[in-house]
């Protein structure tokens, strides 16, 4: 029968045969008890958090009259879900047939491989952020007029001389295909602060209680 966490810390993150102070012992398995169980609360209310956002922000984009940002970014925030969840599950199926220590190191390892796809993921996240935006102020709302034809037109009154590539403003299409370029170039670093915004302050924490685990059991 699968043990829970808490029998298994009970156990110890060290051999059965190791001497170590019980007290001394118990202390870091309390602690990986709560960093593991901290971790799984906040990724839990992230997770509703960005369901939430998303049924609240589509209806609120519709009315506003901004739907292309509204529909674009709900498709996003699904899609961020569905992954989220995916990666929910996998950390649920870690083995817990294991030492406190061992459960411990593969919990490290799953956090590295979600930072590590949600780091790549952001190279195509922002410039997506990027382009529904534009996509919401350009066309606006449905059937109405469209807010960025009267924009271009508003500008060629005022510089008729405007060099035009494709029915729109040479410098407006340069400036905005450099924006897609640097964010997708600095996607991953943003995604990065994220990450250490949202996780950062427990990930320290499970390195900091990692190598000290790792310290004992070679001493």
């Amino acid at each position: 029968m699968e043990q829970t966490i808490e029998k298994i810390w009970k156990e110890g993150f060290l051999e059965s045969d190791a001497l170590i102070a019980p007290k001394l012992n118990d202390l870091y398995n309390q602690k990986s008890i709560d960093i593991v169980e901290k971790f799984k609360r906040m990724y839990r209310i992230n997770i509703i958090g960005i369901i939430f956002f998303a049924l609240v922000f589509l209806p609120i984009a519709t009315l506003v009259h901004i739907p292309y940002m509204g529909i674009p970014m709900f498709l996003l925030f699904m899609t961020i879900v569905t992954f989220a969840i995916k990666f929910k599950n996998k950390l649920e199926a870690i083995n817990k047939n294991v030492n406190s220590y061992q459960y411990l190191k593969s919990f490290d390892n799953w956090t590295k491989e979600m930072t590590a796809f949600n780091t790549k993921m952001s190279r195509f996240l922002y410039p997506y952020v990027f382009l529904s935006m534009v996509a919401g102020f350009w066309f606006g709302s449905f059937g109405g007029n469209i807010p960025g034809n009267d924009l271009v037109n508003r500008i060629l009154i005022e510089f008729p001389d405007m060099p035009m590539i494709f029915g729109l403003p040479l410098y407006a299409v340069l400036a905005f295909f450099l924006i897609i370029i640097l964010l997708a170039f600095f996607g991953a670093k943003i995604g990065e602060w994220d990450l250490k915004i949202g996780y950062g302050r427990i990930l320290k924490r499970l390195d900091s209680l990692l190598t000290d685990m790792e310290e004992l059991r070679v001493s």
